[in-house]
């Protein structure tokens, strides 16, 4: 992540940002307008005296900051409710939340802009006069009908934004513009490191937010040397552990100070205090994984959420299911410097994915269904591969032992088995058709 993406990946989840720059934007539109003489006649022009336009900034002024108030308190109830009741990794998509931005940006403008316009308007002991900028406080009259409308419109979008299906809506989407953007696309393992590598120490601790192979192609062609990164996107490192390794394509071969690296390998690789969906397509994964754990957990008890969170997966993962997924390689077309990015494979997704669900759900006959219909949509898409074609069967085979164990009911049972037997009829035809070496196109 370069530091450009960075300053925007901040920026995006962060609710003081977008109201800071809408503060400045209004001061400066109120300074504008304060330039602007019109006739006392003029309608444009404020209808009052002075002491009118005071006392109007003034009731703005205090109307606004109550309103704040009311909207940053609704916010935080929203975001209690979605940590405790989903999972404390939504809060990062409510802070990403570009309407609440938006509505608190109206607000602060509005409170900014009148009380800059208290300087702006002299007294005048309640004659009519014309030594004050009349039309920027009719722009003051104007924000607080704007202000006013995103009062209703933020109690509306904040009783929808809650919902179980608008948040696993939101989470999809965010998801799949990852899966649909950048991936790796190598299916095959990457080269290795060899006894002879160089650990590149990691220069601090948290989560890989994202990495740019890219970057460090052009050092790694100009020292020979083949460079292998040791996490995935979204894995935890510590600082001083191996975040990469470096290696000549000899062993006898000199290589480079691993210091020359160290610079470069900060700016490619960017790690931070926090996941983040730039470039994590298993932190949305993760996050509709944890609203149906939540709520199968004996505290919630709404399967029906969990299958809702699952119909969200599924459309995650046939979109997964027919592209390439793996390593991210960055060459030098001379063949002098090589970067591998390690990436999940799709049994990777797969089995984090079903295995809590499946775990948490087992006794639930509707939920063992509704993961049987995941993988009987991944099934109806994927190509001639024996990697996803094996995964696919491992998990049916694992939710049909679990329901088998767990349901009480013999009768409960019986849907699950007939769709579990139909998926695994699936599996063992496409098996013989299979070659080895067959790939995802």
């Amino acid at each position: 992540m370069t530091s450009r993406e960075a300053v925007r990946e901040y920026s995006a989840g962060s609710l003081w940002v977008l109201p800071g720059v809408s503060s400045v934007v209004a001061l400066v539109v109120g300074f504008v307008l304060s330039r602007i003489q019109v006739r006392p006649d003029s309608a444009l022009a404020f209808q009052g005296t002075a002491d009118d336009a005071r006392n109007l900034l003034s009731m703005v002024t205090g109307t606004v900051v109550t309103v704040i108030a009311l909207v940053l308190g609704l916010t935080v109830v929203a975001l209690q409710l979605a940590s405790t009741q989903f999972s404390p990794r939504l809060l990062q998509s409510f802070l990403r939340d570009r309407p609440t931005q938006v509505v608190l940006s109206t607000f602060v403008a509005t409170f900014a802009y009148s009380v800059a316009g208290l300087y702006a308007v002299g007294e005048s002991a309640g004659a009519r006069g014309a030594e004050f900028p009349r039309l920027a406080v009719n722009g003051s009259i104007a924000l607080l009908f704007a202000s006013l409308g995103m009062v209703v419109y933020f109690a509306d979008h904040l009783a929808h934004s809650i919902q179980v299906d608008a948040i696993g809506e939101r989470v999809e989407r965010e998801t799949l513009a990852v899966v649909d953007g950048r991936l790796g696309a190598v299916e095959d393992l990457g080269p290795t490191p060899p006894g002879w590598a160089v650990p590149l120490p990691a220069p601090s601790s948290g989560y890989v937010q994202s990495a740019r192979p890219e970057l460090l192609l052009p050092l790694a062609s100009r020292h020979g040397v083949h460079v292998r990164l040791t996490r995935w996107v979204g894995d935890h490192v510590v600082a001083g552990t191996a975040l990469a390794w470096m290696w000549t394509p000899a062993p006898d071969e000199l290589g480079p100070d691993p210091v020359v690296f160290q610079r470069c390998l900060t700016h490619a690789v960017q790690v931070g205090a926090e996941r983040t969906p730039h470039q994590d397509a298993a932190l949305g994964m993760r996050q509709l994984v944890d609203m149906a754990c939540k709520a199968l957990s004996p505290a919630v008890n709404d399967p029906y959420t969990a299958v809702q969170a699952i119909d969200h997966l599924s459309v995650v993962f046939r979109a997964l299911a027919v592209r390439p997924l793996g390593d991210e390689v960055a060459a030098d077309p001379a063949g002098r410097g090589l970067v591998v990015l390690p990436g999940r494979r799709f049994g990777d997704y797969l089995a984090t994915m079903c295995g809590l669900i499946r775990r948490y759900g087992c006794a639930e006959p509707t939920v063992s269904l509704a993961l049987l219909g995941l993988l009987d949509d991944c099934a109806a898409v994927l190509a001639d591969d024996p990697a996803r074609w094996a995964a696919v069967g491992e998990q049916a085979e694992l939710i049909l032992a679990d329901a088998t164990r767990e349901t009480a009911q013999s009768a409960d049972l019986t849907p699950v088995a007939a769709a579990g037997a139909e998926l695994m009829r699936k599996v063992a035809q496409r098996r013989p058709a299979l070659q080895p070496g067959r790939r995802a196109p």
